[in-house]
């Protein structure tokens, strides 16, 4: 059975991925499929989708599951190696960032490098705990908040984390906790994107 997330971590794994036919085959080989099935799908030459499988296989993106014998030729089926492909952050990370912006808990760069990070981490640990057949436990939470002023945003910034403060020191590094997993949390905040409203036609 595939991984459901896989970290491309591997500069020529990612050039292998990232032109947007090879993207498309990626997308449909979530389920297993053979060039000659490809081609009837996305109306491209056999040949021409074979060559790209091929690059693909020889990334350890998608892997042989079975070859069957057709008319003139050997069929050779494939499937992704994973449902879904993350590159990591770390290939087109630029220069390290300042130590003054890391300091700067609403500094929009920090956030990209952290989140950067996070992907990154949790991604390999995903891959270990399925190699493993184990179960990685994480928590998300998500909501949607509006603020009319700045100072709101301020305010509620406060005292978010005087709440993850107090509730951190409930269960920081202690003598009586030896053994148990350390847990990183991050809290983080960016204004939602703007969705166009959908017009309804009489």
């Amino acid at each position: 059975m595939s991984s459901s997330v896989a970290l491309v971590s591997d500069a020529a794994k990612a050039r292998a991925a990232l032109t947007p036919l090879r993207r498309e085959l990626l997308e449909r080989l979530r389920e297993p499929s053979s060039a000659a099935s490809l081609a009837g799908q996305l109306a491209i030459p056999r040949q021409k989708l074979a060559y790209h499988l091929r690059v693909l296989e020889e990334a350890g993106l998608v892997k042989l599951v079975e070859q069957r014998p057709r008319r003139g030729f050997v069929e050779r089926v494939l499937v992704a190696c994973a449902d879904t492909f993350v590159l990591d952050p770390a290939l087109v990370q630029g220069a390290a960032h300042r130590a003054g912006d890391a300091q700067d808990r609403h500094a929009s760069e920090h956030l990209v490098i952290t989140a950067a990070a996070l992907v990154r981490d949790v991604a390999r640990m995903r891959e270990a705990a399925d190699r493993e057949g184990k179960r990685l436990l994480t928590l998300t939470i998500e909501a949607e908040l509006t603020f009319a002023t700045p100072a709101d945003f301020d305010a509620f910034s406060e005292q978010l984390s005087e709440a993850i403060t107090a509730l951190a020191k409930r269960y920081a590094a202690s003598p009586l906790r030896k053994g148990g997993r350390r847990y990183r949390l991050v809290a983080a905040a960016h204004p939602a994107l703007q969705t166009k409203p959908t017009t309804r036609t009489p």
